[in-house]
């Protein structure tokens, strides 16, 4: 059973009794959450996490690290610098956003190594594999994306951030209501040009079944990416992000039906002023899913390198 099944059957696991013990909260009120899906434990049924959280409500706000290759800066020890460093500086959890060069051994070797839990993001994976064998970053297929996806889950991949509610429905919003900036979200902006060169909806919207069926197997939590969040705080909540949104509410819900575990990523670059409007709608939205956030960017002065 997932973490998700096991709290609805009320069944307490021992990962469940380390992070109410972590909290200082009562097991039984972890699972009551968890279940009605306020709260993950990202954990992948495959991979041994020494320090696994809590994320969610009523529970302590955790900090996510970033760690990962570029094309002109690969090299594994440099990884796994960054990978204790940020464990040691108090990380809750790490993503590998590697795209360089040797992205299995390196995720590997970070997975065997962390003792907090590790997510990626597999559309790069999906995007470089593409353009290492036809020299087209585009040139994948949905099949291409369900065996990344299970390929990393047998690995021990604790959470996916998956960009499914970039679809022909929120693009149409974006393009009836033109932005200052248009697509800044990276994983985002691959699936929506992928979308135009092959004419097709997101695959990971229409094969979302399939995507559910991968993460129930080993229990991967799902971190429904804001493919569509705002780059300039004059973008702010404007109908591209609540289109997508409003889908990935949607999806959320369907995710907890099949015992998948999932939280929200938003809401990017937002005013001050805003900043409560906008986790208040997300709540709304999502029916108290986590919140992942990325940002808020309350300025774009400071917009950079």
């Amino acid at each position: 059973m997932t973490q998700l099944e096991s709290a609805k059957r009320n069944i307490i696991t021992d990962t469940a009794r380390q992070v109410a013990k972590s909290e200082g909260i009562r097991v039984k009120e972890l699972l009551n959450v968890i279940a009605l899906g306020k709260a993950v434990i990202p954990k992948n049924k495959r991979r041994r996490v020494k320090i696994p959280c809590g994320i969610g409500y009523g529970l302590r706000t955790k900090v996510n690290a970033n760690i990962g290759t570029s094309p002109d800066v690969c090299g594994i020890s440099g990884e796994l610098r960054k990978l204790k460093i940020a464990v040691k500086s108090g990380a809750d959890t790490v993503m590998d956003l590697s795209v360089g060069r040797g992205l299995q051994r390196l995720r590997r070797r970070i997975l065997s190594s962390s003792s907090v839990p590790v997510g990626t993001v597999p559309i790069y994976e999906i995007a470089v594999r593409a353009q290492d064998k036809s020299g087209d970053l585009l040139g994948f297929s949905a099949e291409d994306c369900l065996e990344a996806l299970k390929a990393q889950a047998e690995e021990g991949v604790d959470f996916f951030t998956i960009h499914s509610g970039v679809t022909a429905k929120s693009l149409g919003a974006l393009k009836s209501n033109p932005r200052l900036l248009g697509i800044v979200s990276r994983g985002g902006a691959i699936i929506a040009n992928w979308m135009k060169r092959h004419k097709k909806d997101n695959p990971f919207f229409t094969h979302f079944e399939q995507v559910l069926d991968i993460a129930c197997e080993y229990d991967v939590t799902l971190s429904l990416g804001d493919g569509l969040r705002p780059g300039s705080i004059l973008d702010a909540s404007d109908r591209a992000q609540i289109s997508e949104l409003k889908i990935l509410g949607q999806l959320a819900a369907r995710a907890r039906k099949h015992n998948v575990q999932v939280m929200i990523e938003g809401p990017g670059h937002v005013p001050l002023n805003r900043i409560e409007e906008s986790v208040l709608l997300e709540k709304k939205i999502c029916r108290g899913a986590p919140f992942y956030v990325l940002g808020p960017l309350v300025t774009d002065i400071g917009a950079g390198y």
